[in-house]
């Protein structure tokens, strides 16, 4: 049973992301949006150690916004250098995207 909140919508989207990594040292990378949804994103290609509850700036084009990191793949897995992020509630989407249009498309197929 899928515990998810709002459906979420495969992407490939370039990002810039920058915070603090998990020794508290400054970082600044780009990075890839492998889906998203209303409430958050997948990264992958994260190539700094993170820690959950962390907060990073994340740009998408011109638009940017902060994130709470909520889940850190574990190493050795496939999900090692992916990062679940859930979008602060003041924040504005950065998608240019119709989430509710693309999930209705994706559900007449």
């Amino acid at each position: 049973m899928d515990r998810r909140r709002s459906p979420r919508v495969a992407a490939l989207l370039p990002v810039r992301i920058w915070g603090l990594d998990a020794h508290s040292l400054p970082f600044t990378q780009l990075a890839t949006v492998r889906n998203i949804s209303a409430s958050g994103a997948v990264i992958q290609g994260v190539k700094r150690q993170l820690r959950r509850g962390e907060i990073l700036e994340m740009q998408h084009e011109a638009e940017k916004a902060q994130f709470r990191v909520v889940w850190v793949g574990q190493f050795g897995t496939h999900e090692q250098d992916e990062v679940g992020v859930q979008a602060l509630p003041e924040e504005p989407s950065i998608w240019h995207v119709n989430l509710d249009q693309c999930c209705e498309m994706v559900a007449e197929v």
